[in-house]
């Protein structure tokens, strides 16, 4: 017997996956940015020699 109608199970898992799916997307992307904050604008050897450099 084939599998070809799909249960309401089957409709509220994937709406749960997709969830799922997209928060943990919103997560790595903020892990992200906060990375690249940190790194280039938080650093103030960097900050400090790009004054010097502009004088």
């Amino acid at each position: 017997m084939a599998i070809t109608k799909l249960h309401d199970i089957h409709d509220r898992r994937r709406s749960r996956n997709v969830g799922l799916g997209l928060a943990l997307g919103v997560f790595v992307l903020l892990l992200l940015s906060l990375t690249v904050v940190k790194v280039t604008v938080l650093d103030p050897a960097r900050a400090a020699a790009a004054r010097e450099a502009q004088q």
